[in-house]
């Protein structure tokens, strides 16, 4: 009878060896997927920010092309119209004199 419960014991002994072994292996795995899990994370996280300064970077670049390509016309348009009226004022002023006079 001794020899059946020692036998038990052992067995019982083996099986709790067995499950704390799953345990640990398993406490073990979830340590190296959390780990795995942050070092990915931080790699997106990374990127997504780098990403986004380039795409920052170029629409800042664009913006300012932009704005300076119609700040060139509009100097450009100014300048054209300050000739226009240099040129033509007198004959402006006649032509609203005579509007005036007409009615």
């Amino acid at each position: 009878m001794d020899s059946i419960v020692n036998k038990l014991t052992e067995i019982e002994d083996a099986a709790s060896a067995i499950v704390q072994h799953a345990e640990d292996q398993k406490d073990a795995l979830n340590r190296e997927y959390d780990e795995k899990r942050r070092a990915f994370d931080a790699e997106l996280e990374q990127k997504t920010e780098a990403r986004l300064n380039a795409i920052r970077a170029e629409l800042e670049s664009r913006t300012s092309s932009i704005l300076d390509s119609q700040s060139d016309s509009s100097t450009e348009l100014i300048r054209s119209l300050r000739k226009e009226y240099e040129e033509k004022h007198t004959e402006y002023a006649r032509e609203i004199l005579k509007r005036i006079t007409e009615v």
